[in-house]
């Protein structure tokens, strides 16, 4: 469980928020919408309507106290950049704050955040490999030349042991989980049997991983 303190409660602010809660973190949400706040604080272990530009106002909160300070303004990139710089000038432990493009990013990172992430890019990457790769059911990006991707195991590979179908020296994948419905296979041993309708979690370049994903059926 982790201490978080949420700013900016605009659509991408509430998924964090109710993701992050249904975690069982414990969430500290600011924003200076009065109604919105309202509407939100009975959900979370704190609430404060603020203008977070305003340095006394986020002094009053404590900020060292918070495991990860998360900056979700998505529509004033120069409150974000402020607010961003001001919680590392107070001590902030760790900065997660939000960007649009990659000059934002490029600027964010200069005045102090730890991590800078890209809602809209995010979504529109992950929406991309899927539509260019088939049986491909989810995908984390890791860098810009790995990832995790969740596949349909081959057809031939029905009946086929794990070792002899050698994922990993043929085409790179490296075998995290077998899913079989709900059932799941953590790291499974080489003497297990695919079965149709099985479901790989692999880890591995990502473009080996497409290859292998549009060329096996």
């Amino acid at each position: 469980m982790k201490s978080v303190l949420l700013i900016g409660l605009g659509n991408f602010g509430q998924a964090l928020g109710e993701k992050l809660r249904n975690m069982g973190d414990e969430v500290m949400i600011v924003d200076r919408n009065e109604d919105v706040i309202n509407s939100l604080a009975s959900k979370y272990t704190g609430a404060a309507i603020a203008n977070c530009m305003n340095t006394d106002n986020l002094k009053s909160l404590d900020i060292p106290s918070f495991d990860a300070c998360v900056v979700a303004i998505g529509d004033d990139f120069q409150s974000s950049l402020e607010i961003t710089s001001n919680l590392k000038d107070l001590g902030a432990k760790y900065v997660v704050s939000r960007a649009n493009t990659e000059i934002q990013r490029k600027f964010l990172l200069r005045v102090g955040a730890d991590e800078v992430v890209y809602p809209n890019r995010d979504i529109a990457e992950k929406l991309a490999v899927k539509l260019n790769a088939k049986r491909v059911f989810d995908y984390v990006e890791l860098d810009a030349q790995h990832g995790i991707f969740e596949i349909a195991v081959p057809q031939r590979w029905y009946g086929m042991k794990l070792v002899d179908a050698n994922p990993r020296g043929k085409y790179g994948l490296n075998v995290l989980t077998i899913k079989q419905g709900k059932e799941i296979t953590p790291l499974p041993g080489p003497n297990y049997i695919f079965q149709n309708g099985d479901h790989m979690l692999v880890f591995g370049e990502t473009e080996l991983i497409l290859k292998f994903t549009n060329k096996n059926k």
